[in-house]
């Protein structure tokens, strides 16, 4: 899109022109926002990084305001949402669901172990959640290379850092927080927005042009070396996986999100936990609606890791073998395990 265009537009038409397709969502202007809401330890980050990066040179003598006008997140109407969502001190009082949220399970979604709440800018956020994962959710297999004691995570820290980035640049930041979820045997990181019309999940894991979500986003984490812009973030999670003897990732689109998936070890060569400590999708059901019976079927599939047309399909068995009743009204109802 042409800069003056966005810059040339009245601050009444930008909701209009977001509607129309005009403008993408992080192009638009955050009306209560100033630059005293800008986090300026992320802006001196930022430079560093870039100026090492290669892919913005001249900027270390530029004030914060000069930054943010060259990144093209400051015009003359004000602070556009990507300003916030990338340097913001608390970008969480104008987007209540930035945040991402990881927890530990067992075998199932419905061991729960224990979880953590990652808040902040982007830049923030890409570290916070890397730290929890390091220290809290994952372990470091040891193994020596002659008398070298080497203790690498269980998963590899490239394709990690990957799926995030992805994960952040791309999502949808009207929706529901970013879940990561690891489990003993696997790891899944779903965002919020469903791929575009122009790609589908088959299309991802061959060569394809970036179509960024967010292209002010993007661009800054292409300029501080975080990402590149040539639709090749699958194929560096892909290779990272090879690399550590993993099998390739694992997508698809559920609950109006996209959900990367690690495993651990190739399904033919993973040994079958008991089919009586394996929990499957009808029981899983029931034993979350036991816990809040206050719940919609999407919210049971998002809680047991299940695309929504699974539940509904077993919740109708369910039902139809009396183990499952609705009450209440269409709207606002509820549903009521029987014992």
């Amino acid at each position: 899109m042409n800069d003056e265009l966005i810059e040339n537009l009245d601050f009444s038409t930008h909701n209009s022109a977001l509607a129309k397709g005009v403008l993408t969502w992080d192009q638009v202007i955050q009306e209560r926002a100033t630059l005293d809401d800008i986090d300026d330890t992320t802006i001196a980050l930022f430079k560093k990084e870039a100026v090492t990066a290669g892919r913005l040179p001249d900027i270390s003598g530029l004030s914060t305001k000069e930054l943010l006008k060259k990144l093209h997140l400051l015009t003359e109407e004000g602070l556009t949402h990507a300003a916030l969502v990338l340097f913001g001190k608390d970008p969480g009082q104008f987007y209540p669901n930035l945040f991402v949220k990881i927890g530990r399970f067992g075998l199932n979604m419905v061991d729960m172990r224990f979880q953590e709440v990652c808040e902040g800018n982007l830049f923030q956020l890409l570290r916070s959640v890397m730290e929890q994962l390091e220290k809290k959710f994952l372990i470091k297999p040891i193994r020596f290379e002659g008398l070298r004691r080497i203790e690498e995570l269980e998963y590899p820290v490239p394709a990690l850092r990957e799926m995030l980035l992805n994960a952040l640049v791309h999502r949808n930041y009207m929706g529901s927080m970013t879940q990561l979820r690891v489990m003993d045997d696997r790891l899944s990181l779903w965002n919020a927005g469903t791929l575009p019309i122009e790609l589908t999940v088959e299309k991802l894991f061959q060569s394809h042009r970036s179509i960024p979500r967010n292209p002010l986003i993007a661009e800054v984490c292409y300029r501080v070396g975080y990402i590149d812009s040539w639709g090749r973030g699958i194929e560096k999670i892909t290779d990272a996986c090879k690399a550590a003897g993993l099998p390739e990732p694992t997508i698809e689109e559920n609950s109006g999100g996209v959900a990367v998936e690690l495993m651990k070890t190739n399904l033919e060569t993973r040994v079958k936990t008991p089919v009586e400590t394996r929990v499957k999708t009808p029981e899983a059901i029931l034993e979350a609606l036991k816990e809040d019976g206050r719940l919609t079927l999407a919210e049971v599939a998002d809680r047991i890791g299940k695309s929504v047309s699974a539940v509904e399909r077993a919740a109708k068995k369910l039902r139809d073998q009396g183990k499952l009743k609705y009450v209440g009204p269409q709207k606002g109802g509820r549903w009521e395990v029987k014992e």
